[in-house]
């Protein structure tokens, strides 16, 4: 990450730290199983539910533990997606529409097809349909840290692919939070977010690059989000779109970088790996026969292990045969096929969109969500690995072409 405050930040400068993530979130998932599934399990169940109060006066927030992390942590993280989005689209792999034609058309696939996997089997049912966004996700920093096993064997351009795949996911995940998992509006605090939406426009707009200033209009908007019933985490997203890209004054520094570079190791080895534990913890004792088959878990499995495949690569053959798009130099098709598997690892954002599509319907489907998601992402993941490892090359070795 040399330079970084001078100039824009490569995705390439990315992956390593990205892949260290992912094993990251994989050891801290295999942490929590295997707590939820020792004599600690009654522990793991009091602290995600340790009721956490902040109060002022009469006024207060009063929450469990799992939710400060879904929806106050989290907001940090997305927080930093809308940074890496800004970033992308002003100065990186997102500003040339021509370099991400194939990521964007294979991310639509992707998103498309799982959802209309799970919609099959869960179609009359109106609260498993709430989770029809899970398997549309896919997980960067899981994704990234598989392909760091496969060294020599995957090309910098299909990192590349995927990282600008995912970032078009990401920017889908947040559209549908926004959309769709909102619960009942309370329009005072509507309106005090719509003055701190406005207010950090107006700074933006005078030039201001102080970051303090901005934070501090942030936390307020957050606060005005989450007793608004928009999905408090879009406040990340939103003050990221206001940081300036770069400093009036000093052309050279660039407050959006600035942020990106500190953000990302907190979120990465702390934020996402407490959300994964916090989360992930499923008490494989308590799950009967009928959840491993029950449409939510059935059509979040196989909208991640089919689904994906079947939209990333189906979606990228017809825009590369149609001349739509073209394949990176050095990718070939059994590339881009092994990456589609590896895009149903959903973990981190499914989780989230899960607790979201869940948390507020008074069903107990939480444990179907988990288990889906968890055996989904497993199996992507081992197929994905051996696709890439059984059927390609060593990039010395790759030749050039669509085979």
């Amino acid at each position: 990450m040399n330079n970084i405050l001078n100039k824009p930040l490569p995705v390439h400068e990315l992956l390593r730290s990205e892949s260290s993530a992912g094993i990251a979130l994989m050891l801290s998932t295999v942490l929590a199983l295997i707590v939820a599934n020792s004599p600690l399990s009654p522990i793991y169940d009091q602290l995600v539910e340790l009721p956490v109060t902040v109060a002022v006066g009469t006024w207060s927030i009063d929450k469990p533990l799992l939710l400060w992390i879904n929806d106050g942590l989290m907001a940090v993280f997305f927080f930093m997606v809308g940074l890496e989005l800004k970033r992308e689209i002003c100065e990186g792999e997102l500003s040339n529409p021509a370099d991400i034609t194939l990521p964007a058309t294979a991310a639509v696939g992707g998103m498309l097809v799982p959802a209309l996997i799970y919609v099959f089997f869960n179609q009359g049912d109106a609260t498993a349909m709430s989770g029809w966004a899970i398997p549309a996700a896919t997980d960067i920093a899981f994704a990234l840290g598989i392909l760091a096993l496969l060294g020599s064997r995957v090309p910098v351009a299909l990192k590349v692919f995927l990282v600008t795949l995912a970032i078009i996911d990401d920017i889908g995940a947040i559209v549908i939070i926004a959309l769709f998992y909102t619960s009942n509006i309370t329009t005072t605090a509507l309106v005090i977010a719509a003055c701190c939406l406005l207010l950090l426009w107006s700074m933006n707009r005078r030039g201001v690059a102080s970051v303090p200033s901005y934070i501090f209009v942030g936390l307020v908007l957050w606060v005005a989000m989450l007793k608004s019933g928009v999905h408090a985490t879009l406040a990340g997203v939103l003050l990221a779109m206001f940081i300036p890209m770069r400093d009036r004054e000093n052309p050279q520094r660039s407050p959006v970088q600035t942020l990106e570079h500190d953000l990302h190791p907190s979120v990465s080895f702390a934020i996402l790996p407490l959300f994964a534990f916090a989360n992930a913890g499923i008490d494989f004792s308590t799950i009967a026969a009928d959840a491993i088959f029950h449409p939510v878990t059935i059509g979040i499995f196989l909208g991640l292990v089919i689904g994906k495949q079947i939209g990333v690569f189906g979606f990228s053959y017809l825009a590369i045969k149609t001349g739509l798009a073209s394949l990176p130099t050095g990718v070939t098709l059994r590339h881009i096929y092994g990456v589609s598997l590896l895009c149903g690892v959903g973990f981190t954002m499914s989780l989230f969109i899960g607790s979201l599509a869940f948390e507020e319907t008074g069903v107990n489907q939480m444990a179907d969500e988990r288990l889906g998601i968890l055996c989904g992402s497993f199996v992507s993941a081992l197929c994905g690995y051996l696709v890439l490892r059984l059927f390609t090359k060593p990039v010395q070795e790759q030749p050039s072409g669509n085979e």
